[in-house]
């Protein structure tokens, strides 16, 4: 029976989570209090935790992760300053001539604010506020109208420079070091975040497209008949104001870390900063509004630090229970060899993703099945890329996903529920035909990091 502690205690974990309990406390009470048991029964040896305040120091000393506040102070000071509501705006003008002119602008500024942000609740929220009574007066139905802001509102998770990215190629940093010495490599070779990022531009860029053709083709609002048009040089005029400033900024932060010019860290600063400048010049830098960035950077950027305190303990003592050998164990044991443990594996991420957010999965899930499936031989890039795309499709599904859920809290009650099932259907399908697509051929998140780094 001791063989199955480790999968009982993530299934106790999960059903803590479901219950509604805090993210961190829930993952660091069920470990303590497994090893507690473990430790009395024997089959735990509080040795491992004793490796916990190097952990957590080794965590504090990881200059990477000082990027994730600073990442999470630029999107929020776009948000709030409201120079993506301008943008949205500006958009909808100089595309207003076209007959789904407003999606593309809904999918544009969303991809935009996304790869500021990397926060699914964040960017759905905020576009489902901005363009979602706009898109129903324009004669959206309200499936089509919910389903491109709950789908635009999830690429967070694919566009670089992203929050989701940063974290999640920090953990498969470390995952690949740790397989490559269990595989007896005692050089190993390293994976950055800025290979994570470079590898998913083409996925990225491959899923908008897909958007655009999807609504070009099939998107038919009608147009209601006291829209006013704003003349195209006008329009066009007050768009690039409004949206090459942040087209500058997102390319600068970028462009540093690909260029190797500049880390991830030091690129999240200039964002930061080059956030702050735009909301100065557009009059929007009050001590009210840098308030209130302050305190939701504060925020969130507690509750990720805390959730890695809490993966860190879960972690120690599922190892201490002997989860990882029992895992690499059940994947090597299952027929069809890597191709089944990473089906195996995507289908679990993709069922959390149901009760998890990026961050519980990218640091509880990822550091047990990462060392695993990349010493079978997989790219680590490539596996960071599938993952992300994943779990957006995880967030996206109904009737867990946690756009939706998002989204369900801004609609106005006379969009149904199902109304919004019903317009995520076609997104779906186009993210798996994207995972389907780097299945067949990895190069399309792999070649552009093999020539940026050759």
């Amino acid at each position: 029976m001791a063989e199955f502690i480790p999968f009982v205690m993530f299934l106790v974990a999960c059903l803590t989570l479901m219950a509604g309990y805090p993210v961190a406390f829930s993952l660091a009470g069920t470990a303590l209090l497994f090893a507690a048991v473990g430790t009395i029964t024997g089959h735990f040896d509080m040795a491992f935790l004793q490796a916990l305040p190097n952990r957590l120091f080794g965590t504090i000393e990881n200059t990477t992760l000082i990027a994730v506040p600073l990442f999470i102070l630029m999107g929020v000071m776009l948000e709030k300053s409201r120079l993506s509501e301008d943008l949205l705006e500006s958009m909808a003008d100089m595309l207003g001539g076209f007959r789904s002119g407003l999606a593309l602008s809904v999918v544009f500024v969303g991809a935009l604010l996304a790869a500021s942000t990397g926060i699914v609740g964040a960017t759905v929220v905020t576009m489902g506020l901005m363009s979602l009574p706009t898109m129903l007066k324009r004669g959206y139905s309200p499936a089509q109208a919910t389903g491109v802001i709950a789908a635009t509102g999830t690429l967070g998770q694919i566009i670089p420079p992203s929050i989701a990215l940063v974290l999640l190629g920090d953990t498969l940093s470390s995952a690949y070091q740790q397989a490559q010495l269990n595989m007896g490599i005692f050089t190993p070779k390293t994976v950055s975040i800025g290979d994570l990022f470079v590898g998913a531009i083409i996925p990225g860029l491959i899923l908008v497209l897909f958007y655009c053709l999807y609504i070009v083709f099939f998107m038919r609002p009608v147009l209601a008949t006291n829209t006013t048009q704003v003349t195209m040089t006008k329009s066009l005029s007050r768009a690039m104001r409004n949206l090459i400033p942040p087209i500058i900024l997102i390319v600068t932060v970028l462009g540093s870390i690909l260029s190797g010019a500049a880390t991830p860290t030091e690129a999240a600063g200039v964002g930061a900063f080059g956030a702050t400048m735009l909301a100065a010049f557009k009059g929007q830098l009050s001590i009210g509004r840098l308030r209130e960035v302050a305190q939701s950077t504060t925020q969130v950027t507690s509750m990720v630090f805390l959730i890695l305190i809490g993966a860190a303990i879960f972690s120690l003592v599922f190892r201490g229970f002997g989860g990882e050998e029992i895992v690499e164990q059940f994947f090597n044991d299952l027929p069809g060899g890597v191709v089944s443990a990473t089906i195996l594996v995507m289908l679990v991420i993709f069922l959390l993703g149901f009760i998890l957010d990026f961050i519980e999965i990218t640091f509880v899930v990822v550091p047990i099945v990462g060392p695993v499936l990349l010493a079978m031989g997989l790219d680590p890039v490539w596996l960071g890329v599938m993952i992300a795309i994943n779990l957006q499709t995880s967030f996206l599904t109904p009737p867990f996903g946690f756009a939706l859920f998002y989204l369900r809290g801004v609609a106005p009650d006379t969009v149904a529920t199902s109304e919004m099932y019903r317009g995520v259907v076609p997104f779906i399908i186009m993210q798996l035909t994207l995972m389907l697509m780097l299945s067949i051929w990895p190069q399309i998140a792999t070649w552009l990091p093999a020539l940026v780094y050759r």
